[in-house]
């Protein structure tokens, strides 16, 4: 039977091969990116157009419902597990661990990441200065602006590390089921408490998720986590 004809390894790929290694990414750049940008500048703008977002109110009273001791307790827990006593000692802790396992671009993607959510964070609240919500007076008042929630975007930014971190690996699936979990729970812990509008949850969530991801996209460009990079090692000198 005769042979085919050679391939021409100098002939540029097909676009069929140039996308094969590559949907996994356009998946992520999509879903991560794309889509929560484009959330996040549809609630920006309705937010400073001082535009009344027709959810936020209903939302938080039918939320507000749900009042009791009980609720009172578990949700502030939450709500400080999202943030002073969770997130960001977790966010330390998992940096000083990556740096000390030497795994220096999986650090450095949490770091960027980390600290640049918390700083974009405080940067849009400046900006659009939102008040909080008035509709109650919360048990556990807040006194900085509104928008977007920082726990949220901590909260995400956090899941989003550890989700993407642990893709490659067989802890995938618990990891992204804990993660959704907890996200949830926090951002629905800072509407129980009266102080963040809907919009500003959803637009944390947002946020935080299209930092991680941009972060991920740029630092993990042409490898994935966990294998060894030598131009990431340290010199010998």
């Amino acid at each position: 039977m005769p042979a085919g004809p050679a391939e021409d390894p100098s002939a540029p790929p097909s676009l069929a091969a140039a996308l094969r290694g590559n949907i996994g990414l356009l998946v992520l750049l999509f879903a991560g990116l794309l889509l929560p940008l484009s959330l996040f500048a549809a609630l920006a703008d309705e937010v400073h157009g001082v535009e009344a977002l027709v959810f936020d109110d209903a939302l938080l009273l039918r939320v507000h419902g749900w009042a009791s001791p009980g609720w009172d307790r578990g949700f502030g827990w939450i709500s400080l597990a999202g943030y002073r006593y969770g997130v960001v000692p977790v966010d330390i802790l998992l940096s000083l661990a990556l740096l000390a396992a030497r795994r220096w671009r999986e650090a450095a993607f949490a770091i960027v990441a980390f600290a640049g959510s918390a700083l974009l964070n405080i940067a849009t609240k400046l900006a659009f200065q939102r008040q909080r919500p008035s509709l109650w007076e919360s048990i556990a008042p807040e006194t900085t602006f509104s928008f977007p929630s920082g726990h949220a975007m901590g909260s995400m930014t956090l899941a989003a590390v550890l989700v993407l971190l642990a893709w490659g690996t067989r802890w995938r699936w618990p990891v992204l089921a804990m993660a959704v979990a907890f996200t949830w729970l926090v951002g629905l812990s800072r509407l129980y408490l009266g102080v963040h509008y809907p919009s500003d949850v959803l637009a944390g969530w947002a946020a935080g998720l299209a930092w991680t991801t941009g972060a991920y996209l740029v630092l993990f460009r042409r490898r994935r986590p966990w294998r060894r990079d030598s131009r990431w090692l340290p010199s010998a000198d």
